[in-house]
């Protein structure tokens, strides 16, 4: 977590566009996650009232935005190993899950520590005004 590698890895923003995020389907996701046992995973990153402290919820979000990808990318390297070794279909049955269970979750995160920036920095304009 001390390193310049994770120091860039927390900040990473694969889809910035919220059309494409549409698109490739994270509202319902994002509805899945909030509304089935998966809300009971990472108790750590919920917003339950207004006294929580946003900094180390996105910190939380980061840690498991970057959890997901390193278990995404080793996933997929075995996977690909496989579609070679093994043939197309046997890769794709274990890519097919490893999007849905970390590089969603992952990109979930990026869209959520987004919403939080901007109400971070509108927080901190509004109390630099004053």
């Amino acid at each position: 977590m001390k390193t310049k590698l994770y120091f860039k890895l927390s900040n990473l923003n694969f889809i910035k566009n919220k059309d494409l995020n549409k698109k490739i389907g994270m509202k319902p996701f994002k509805w899945i996650v909030k509304n089935t046992f998966f809300k009971y995973f990472n108790q750590k990153i919920k917003v339950e009232n207004q006294n929580v402290d946003l900094a180390e919820i996105r910190k939380e979000m980061t840690f498991s935005e970057i959890s997901h990808l390193i278990g995404f990318v080793f996933v997929a390297i075995v996977a690909f190993y496989q579609i070679y070794s093994k043939g197309l279909l046997f890769g794709l049955t274990m890519m097919i899950p490893n999007t849905l269970m970390n590089l969603y979750p992952s990109l979930l995160q990026q869209e959520n520590k987004r919403r939080i920036d901007i109400f971070l920095k509108s927080k901190t304009t509004l109390t630099h005004n004053n």
